[in-house]
């Protein structure tokens, strides 16, 4: 795990048992995000999550601990209009995030970047990048009219490094550091970017690439209570900074 900034002794110890806080994250209905919104909600903060599949949305509400607290919907964060919607909403609600976690992602099909189908290539941009991108667009204005919020941008050890066969998932998370690093520059005080490596973990998407092998890594389930404590205690110090849980 990188540490924070700052995140030593005390002070990072009382960030993270701070009052309750309001955490957007997105691709909440599966993996990563399914974990950390269930984690997040034992800690007693309240979640605003969007989904692609309402069975997985349903699903998820069914178990998250008190439910009325949370706003989970159906959304597509490769939508534009999608996003607009739900930032409307959530600013009815008054449940403006005191955090972001854009963890929404795709990855390709294993295969030589020329032997990529060309839809398939459009699928993992227009999720992990543009799909940031338009919640970047909805939400941090939200923020900047709060004067504070922390925005978390899911990247990975591919986004540092490169691997054969996954070459438009490298590409996509380059780009999410990239455009992270650029956000950290614009913007106001009370706000701070950090991109995040969630690190190595069990998900569907690791399946993908390593097969049987992805079960020799760590669980959800253990990586959720590392990535909560981590992303509570995020501040604006650690604005610009690339980080791993």
């Amino acid at each position: 795990m990188t540490a924070p900034k700052g995140t030593g002794g005390a002070g990072a110890a009382a960030r993270a048992a701070a009052g309750p806080r309001t955490v957007l994250i997105t691709g909440v209905s599966r993996g990563l995000g399914r974990a950390l919104a269930l984690e997040l909600a034992r800690r007693g903060h309240s979640v605003v999550g969007c989904g692609r599949s309402p069975e997985h949305v349903r699903s998820l509400e069914a178990e998250i601990a008190s439910p009325s607290r949370h706003f989970l919907t159906v959304a597509d964060v490769r939508s534009d209009s999608n996003m607009a919607e739900l930032a409307k909403a959530v600013a009815e609600k008054k449940q403006v995030p005191d955090i972001i976690v854009n963890n929404a992602g795709t990855i390709n099909r294993n295969n030589k970047t020329w032997n990529v189908p060309a839809e398939e290539f459009d699928t993992v941009v227009d999720t992990n990048i543009k799909g940031t991108a338009n919640v970047l667009r909805h939400f941090v204005p939200l923020m900047i009219e709060k004067k504070h919020g922390i925005i978390v941008n899911l990247s990975s050890g591919w986004g540092r490094s490169a691997a054969a066969e996954v070459a438009p998932y490298c590409a996509s998370k380059w780009a999410i550091e990239g455009l992270t690093r650029s956000l950290a520059k614009e913007l106001p005080p009370g706000l701070a970017a950090i991109a995040l490596s969630p690190g190595v973990v069990n998900t569907d998407m690791l399946h993908s690439c390593f097969g049987t092998s992805a079960a020799l890594y760590q669980t959800t389930d253990t990586w959720a209570p590392k990535a909560a404590t981590m992303i509570l205690t995020l501040s604006l110090d650690d604005n610009g900074a690339s980080l791993t849980v």
